[in-house]
């Protein structure tokens, strides 16, 4: 039992669980942020310009209202939010792990494909296919949109 507790312990002292769990915790507390601001500012703004009332822009059906300045509203405070995490967590992260000299969020590196058994995402400088055994050239590039 104590190999499993060790285990743990070391799964949770990864620097990329701690990284993930800040990341996780700044998002519920933007999450929050955000929702406030959606509910208090946005979806008045969009009720009263859509000439809707108290129950919101919409309509009702058989005694149910759908109410479409609440999608309205959870689609702007998704977008928000969104931007929120991505100029506040994702690009100071990037910055730190650039300088760090670790590319992170970025395009993956080009691959090639091999011509026998057709498996793709091997790297370019790759001279046998890890799958097939198959030797590969130079010139046998093309996986992912590369030219071949």
């Amino acid at each position: 039992m104590s190999d499993v507790l060790r285990g743990f312990k070391s799964f949770l002292m990864q620097g990329n669980v701690i990284v993930a769990a800040v990341g996780l915790a700044i998002a519920l507390a933007f999450s929050t942020l955000v929702k406030a601001f959606t509910d208090s500012i946005i979806t008045p703004l969009v009720n009263a310009a859509g000439g809707g009332g108290s129950n919101g822009l919409g309509f009702t059906v058989r005694g149910q209202h759908v109410d479409f300045g609440a999608f309205v509203s959870a689609v702007i405070y998704f977008v928000v939010f969104m931007a929120v995490v991505y100029f506040a967590i994702v690009v100071p992260y990037r910055a730190y792990s650039r300088r760090r000299g670790v590319a992170v969020f970025t395009d993956p590196p080009p691959t090639k494909a091999c011509p026998a058994c057709l498996s793709d995402g091997l790297p370019l400088e790759a001279t046998k296919c890890r799958y097939c055994g198959t030797e590969l050239t130079v010139a046998e590039t093309g996986g992912l949109g590369h030219p071949a």
